[in-house]
């Protein structure tokens, strides 16, 4: 295949790649604590097409980085809502092992655990938090309270490179080869009865999502187009034989 078509086809596979992460985006806008992604597109060397592909192709697809920008608040009226204002992850154990997210709508499991609605155990300072008989809420430090009591304070994460971390699902990242790194008890700041929405711009990515659409139409033409050239010089040759 001429080296024209391995450019228009490794440039047509990193558009899917692109269209798939902008659907997972807008399919999240309404994802309390979502942080959207973008995949960044990369040239490939020619003495890197083996490594990389196993196959002659120009342009490659990079790692997906994760928007760092923070959404807005809502207010819900709910106590055991929650939002971090700045930076900083709740922490979560959940079946997959720790993932790390930005909301913060906790509930009471049937034991008494602070969890997520699935079941994910929400972790405080000192381990799973367990709510006692009283009221539970939680204030503007991150301390949580079962009627007069505290039993707990959530355990807030930062990381060194946040766009790094990797989409486990919905709102909720991994590590990847981070290591999290507690934020100080005196730098917890968070907002009591209230969630953070979706960083995703509803409006940007449907710009987004029409130019990168066009960019793959006009690439899918391309290759039609060289094709036929080929295929039309081959029947000329074989008919002049």
């Amino acid at each position: 295949m001429p080296g024209g078509q391995y450019v228009a086809l490794s440039a047509l596979r990193t558009r899917l790649q692109q269209l798939d992460e902008l659907a997972e985006n807008l399919a999240n806008v309404g994802t309390h604590g979502y942080r959207g992604g973008r995949t960044i597109q990369r040239a490939a060397d020619r003495q890197e097409f083996d490594g990389i592909l196993q196959s002659a192709v120009d342009t490659t697809s990079g790692s997906t980085r994760i928007d760092s920008a923070s959404g807005t608040m809502a207010t819900t009226n709910r106590a055991l809502d929650v939002a971090i204002e700045g930076s900083g992850f709740f922490a979560l154990e959940t079946l997959q092992g720790m993932q790390y997210t930005r909301n913060g709508h906790f509930q009471r499991s049937e034991d008494g655990t602070l969890v997520t609605p699935d079941g994910a155990v929400v972790q405080g300072a000192d381990g799973p938090i367990t709510l006692g008989a009283g009221e539970a809420r939680i204030d503007g430090e991150g301390r949580v309270w079962s009627g007069a009591a505290m039993v707990g304070r959530l355990s807030v994460v930062r990381f060194a490179d946040p766009g790094a971390l990797q989409r486990a699902t919905g709102a909720r990242l991994t590590a990847g080869n981070q290591t999290p790194e507690p934020v100080d008890v005196e730098d917890v700041h968070v907002r009591p009865e209230a969630l953070e929405e979706s960083n995703v711009a509803t409006a940007e990515g449907l710009a987004r999502l029409t130019s990168v659409s066009r960019s793959f139409e006009a690439l899918q033409r391309a290759i039609g187009m060289l094709l036929n050239d080929v295929d039309g010089r081959l029947i000329d040759q074989m008919g002049r034989r």
